[in-house]
């Protein structure tokens, strides 16, 4: 089969298709003849430390149809249409554990399926799980024109926000986040996010923020938060430090959560995937909730696919495409 590494190098790693023995699947796992896959954020962070050593495998969702069974499973067949997540998902053959499926919809294509759980989970996980949003309450959405941001307006939406605010720095990608579910875009390089959430609000705040950009933003999400608020916390794209006014922290009464999968168990990491599916199936099907999918490159392009990420020039997901099974051709 056919996977990405990470290949290193000083100046950081580079992404490379190599040729790799296909994998079996053990007790309780499956194996997944991969459609789709598709780029995070994160994985160009985890390449950029690759500098020696030997390579690394990288991608964490997938989209495909299941070519085998590991002892022990049961619930699925071989040919289940399925999405996934796990770990080295950018390969043409993955072994998962049974319990990090989803059903993939009829609806969905392939590119969308293998851009739906990384994001989807992990909004649902913010917003739901730690974010605790109840139908009515305001939702402010940090860098929403991402995977995860524009998850999160979706699901914020779907699930009966009262507003979802949306911010970005690309006044180009706001129509794109009002289709998406936004009632309000701030557009934070030509205003104030402070000065529009209180005007949006009539001064009351909001009650739960999504943030993936982290200290640049973290005293105006403070103070744009409405008392008893909760700031979930899922990246730092802007910076990982920030200092803190503990008076808005004790006077407003406020909830600081940082959310990350890289320290969770295995059994927690099912979980959110198992809430996750509890939630979103139905909306996914209906297509209520759906991955954007900005661009698709096939395998062999994976250098392509990481350079235009890397240039944040995007909106949504870049998914990763491999070539369909000789019969489908």
């Amino acid at each position: 089969m056919r996977a990405v590494r990470i290949r290193p190098t000083p100046d950081g790693g580079v992404p490379v298709v190599v040729d790799l023995p296909d994998p079996t699947p053990g007790p309780g796992q499956v194996l997944v003849r991969v459609r789709a896959s598709s780029l995070n954020r994160g994985e160009l962070l985890q390449a950029s430390r690759v500098k020696d050593g030997d390579p690394v495998p990288t991608g964490v969702e997938l989209a495909g149809e299941i070519a085998a069974l590991g002892e022990g499973v049961t619930g699925w067949q071989p040919g289940d249409a399925v999405a996934a997540h796990g770990t080295g998902t950018q390969a043409e053959l993955v072994v998962v554990s049974a319990g990090a499926l989803m059903r993939k919809p009829d609806s969905s294509s392939w590119a969308e399926a293998g851009s739906f759980l990384n994001a989807f989970m992990t909004a649902h996980d913010a917003l739901v799980t730690n974010g605790r949003m109840a139908p009515g309450e305001c939702v402010l959405v940090n860098a929403a024109t991402g995977g995860v941001g524009l998850a999160a307006v979706q699901l914020a939406r779907a699930l009966g926000a009262g507003t979802v605010i949306a911010t970005t720095t690309s006044a180009a990608k706001a129509r794109t986040l009002y289709e998406q579910g936004a009632h309000h875009v701030i557009d934070v390089c030509a205003q104030d996010q402070v000065a529009a959430v209180a005007e949006i609000t009539r001064d009351r705040g909001v009650d739960v923020i999504v943030d993936s950009v982290g200290g640049t933003v973290f005293d105006d999400n403070l103070t744009s938060l409405a008392v008893r608020g909760r700031l979930v916390q899922v990246g730092r794209m802007g910076s990982a430090r920030a200092e803190i006014d503990l008076a808005q922290l004790w006077r407003k009464r406020l909830n600081l959560i940082g959310v990350t999968f890289a320290t969770r168990t295995e059994e927690e990491r099912l979980a959110c995937i198992r809430a996750a599916e509890r939630d979103l199936s139905d909306l996914w099907e209906q297509r209520v909730v759906v991955p954007v999918v900005d661009r698709d490159f096939p395998l062999e392009d994976i250098g392509a696919a990481y350079d235009h990420m890397s240039k944040s020039g995007h909106t949504g997901k870049i998914a990763l495409l491999m070539a369909a099974p000789a019969g489908d051709r």
